[in-house]
């Protein structure tokens, strides 16, 4: 598939198939493009928990606000990052787990980023330690839902050319 395809036909998936495991070749080419992404310098200031457990991912329900589809999900990956390993510890992760996003469409998988949770309850949960960061987290698994595309603003309204206000030329 064409990695444009991928990044036009993704949606984010909040209905997964429940109790539906997710292959572990799937999962390891989740992680190993996460595990390619770019970073700064090439420190690589990150590191992934993968919760495949029902019970801890019924506790990250409470963490992350009540979201209820972070417990049907066939997992979860918690993204964190090293603030003494980069300053762009919360940038670099960002890239990682969206190229973790790619690859799961890819699989035939759905994802949603949780950006919504409670920091120290995460950590708490997972026995995090206090000078790591929680960037993240995504719920991967089977979906269990297609939702339609969800409207986009014009290329003319968020492209400039040189200097902001000065629309890009776009020919088509």
């Amino acid at each position: 598939m064409e990695v444009f395809n991928v990044i036009k036909n993704r949606r984010t998936i909040r209905r997964y198939k429940v109790g539906v495991e997710v292959e572990e070749d799937k999962i390891l080419r989740i992680m190993e493009a996460g595990r390619l992404a770019p970073s700064a310098g090439n420190r690589q200031p990150w590191s992934f928990i993968i919760v495949k457990d029902r019970d801890v991912k019924k506790k990250l329900v409470d963490a992350c606000r009540g979201q209820g589809f972070v417990a049907d999900a066939s997992f979860v990956v918690v993204v964190l990052g090293d603030p003494n390993a980069s300053r762009w510890y919360r940038q670099d992760p960002f890239i990682a787990a969206s190229f973790m996003t790619l690859e799961a469409y890819e699989e035939g998988l759905g994802v949603c980023w949780i950006g919504a949770f409670d920091e120290d309850r995460v950590k708490e949960v997972l026995g995090i330690p206090k000078e790591l960061s929680v960037v993240i987290l995504l719920t991967v698994g089977v979906p269990d839902e297609t939702p339609p595309q969800r409207p986009r603003k014009a290329l003319e309204e968020v492209f400039y050319l040189d200097r902001y206000g000065v629309r890009y030329p776009f020919k088509r």
